[in-house]
């Protein structure tokens, strides 16, 4: 078998050495065309909201801030998880995206969403958006 194939190949070197360029330049090419970062963005795609409610137990924020904030939130096209905390006086939800969805049209999604719901939470609660999470 090996010596078939060694045979066929010393018959048409041409062929070889064309194939063996071809190889070569399409390996070439793709060094190229590799991105290569110092540092590789690793992190999710996330989206994190903030609301502050003074005065208020975890279970009341829970219940009356965080919950009606997920699940709407939950809604959202390209969403891969909704992760949230409730603290004394303080909510937290870290919206997860899919990788392939791009950050500022996810912000603008949450942001839109955020002013919908904004009517079922308590007077004086308004979520805000946080810095960039990427």
């Amino acid at each position: 078998m090996i010596h078939r194939l060694i045979e066929i190949s010393m018959r048409n070197r041409a062929l070889v050495i064309a194939l063996y360029l071809g190889l070569a330049a399409w390996g070439y090419y793709a060094l190229l065309a590799t991105p290569v970062d110092a540092i590789p963005d690793l992190s999710d795609n996330q989206v994190i909201v903030f609301t502050d409610w003074p005065g208020r137990s975890p279970q009341e924020v829970e219940d009356q801030v965080t919950y009606p904030l997920v699940t709407n939130l939950q809604g959202l096209p390209g969403v891969r998880v909704v992760r949230a905390s409730s603290a004394f006086s303080f909510s937290m939800i870290n919206v997860i995206f899919e990788d392939n969805v791009e950050l500022y049209w996810a912000r603008t999604r949450v942001l839109e969403r955020l002013n919908l719901v904004a009517a079922q939470l308590p007077a004086g609660v308004t979520p805000t958006l946080g810095p960039d999470a990427t």
